[in-house]
């Protein structure tokens, strides 16, 4: 009875066999995977040293200070690619401005040629000019409405300011919430010189200056190009606002 009941214990080989297999197939497969494949981090730390060096040679190149951020979105986990036999390269699809929403396109140029697109974003943050308090529409802005702050300007898609002395005798065209950065499409700069106006016309070539009368035919803010009648010949020309009542022409 008692080698009967032995016997009658002992696991079949059926019954566990297809598990080992298994077991055995899925830890091949995990190894195959990490060692026959390009790796998600290969490809996010290619794309990523890219954007650094390419985000550095943008703000040398410009000139502008500031602090960036890259952050390279998630890749599909279950993506297959053949391990590459050199490295891997780099590009940006459709821009050459490293800042916002970006794809880099990584690329194999080995035996086996592949390329893949990893979506991105650059931040940049700068010093721009924002309200410091609420800001009531057809308000003259004054410097104390103003301050600088840190904002990330890749998300001020329609421009910004970086000196508080461009938005000072401004007009809000709009009202503005505590800390919204000023953009030009929010303000209006009132004209220095209206349709009307007695001007006095200047031509500066080197040591020859050359000054007369006219008349404006439209409204200039400074640095505009407004229409001006030369009251001396009636010619109409086009000149540039330098200040209240001045407007200037090339000679």
């Amino acid at each position: 009875m008692t080698d009967s009941s032995t016997a009658q214990a002992r696991p079949r080989p059926g019954r566990w066999l297809p598990a080992v297999l298994c077991s055995w197939l899925a830890l091949f497969s995990c190894w195959a995977s990490a060692s026959g494949h390009t790796s998600i981090d290969e490809l996010t730390g290619t794309t990523e040293a890219f954007l650094e060096q390419q985000v550095q040679d943008y703000l040398t190149t410009s000139k502008i200070a500031g602090r960036h951020q890259i952050k390279i979105n998630r890749l599909d986990a279950r993506l297959r690619l053949n391990p590459c036999s050199e490295p891997l390269q780099a590009s940006l699809e459709n821009t050459t401005t490293p800042i916002g929403r970006l794809t880099v396109r990584v690329r194999c140029n080995g035996n086996a040629p592949w390329g893949v697109f990893v979506p991105a974003h650059v931040s940049l943050h700068r010093e721009v000019v924002v309200t410091r308090n609420p800001v009531p529409r057809n308000s003259l802005l004054q410097a104390g409405d103003l301050m600088l702050a840190e904002r990330d300007i890749s998300t001020l898609s329609q421009g910004y300011l970086l000196s508080i002395d461009e938005a000072v005798g401004a007009m809000s065209i709009r009202a503005l919430a505590a800390g919204q950065p000023i953009q030009p499409n929010q303000i209006r700069i009132p004209p220095l010189v209206k349709r009307g106006d007695q001007v006095v016309i200047s031509a500066t070539s080197g040591p020859i200056s050359v000054r007369m009368p006219g008349e404006a035919l439209s409204d200039g803010a400074l640095g505009q190009q407004i229409r001006v009648r030369n009251l001396r010949s009636k010619r109409i020309v086009h000149a540039r606002v330098t200040a209240a009542g001045q407007v200037e022409v090339p000679m």
